[in-house]
């Protein structure tokens, strides 16, 4: 059961996100590699928690800072160069964008689904 401590409930989805990217720091991919590893792994890591509960908002914006920080080739000891705002990545590809997506959004649909379906469906 979740109770006072979510933050430390969840940690452990947190953990495997940003360990799933520390592995990848040390290799070089390229755009469309760097996408797809977002895209296919990191943002499906925490989707069945997300599904079931309202993670905190503190974890779900370190989530995001950890997948682009990978994005843009940041290391812990220096910065990579932000072309652009992560917003403006977080856009669907018609509009522009990448098509990532915004964690605590992503949180708060998935939610509202399962709302959706306990309504429809009692």
């Amino acid at each position: 059961m979740v109770g006072k401590k979510r933050t430390s409930f969840f940690n452990d989805v947190k953990l495997k996100v940003l360990s799933k990217i520390s592995n990848w720091q040390h290799k070089l991919f390229s755009s469309g590699g760097k996408e797809i590893l977002i895209k296919a792994v990191a943002q499906a890591v925490p989707a069945y928690a997300m599904s079931v509960f309202k993670i905190p908002l503190g974890l779900c914006n370190d989530i995001q800072r950890a997948m682009a920080r990978f994005w843009w080739g940041s290391k812990e000891d220096k910065k990579g160069i932000h072309w652009g705002k992560w917003e403006k990545l977080s856009y669907a590809k018609i509009r522009g964008g990448l098509g990532f997506r915004d964690v605590s959004c992503f949180n708060q649909a998935l939610l509202a689904k399962q709302g959706w379906r306990l309504l429809q469906n009692p």
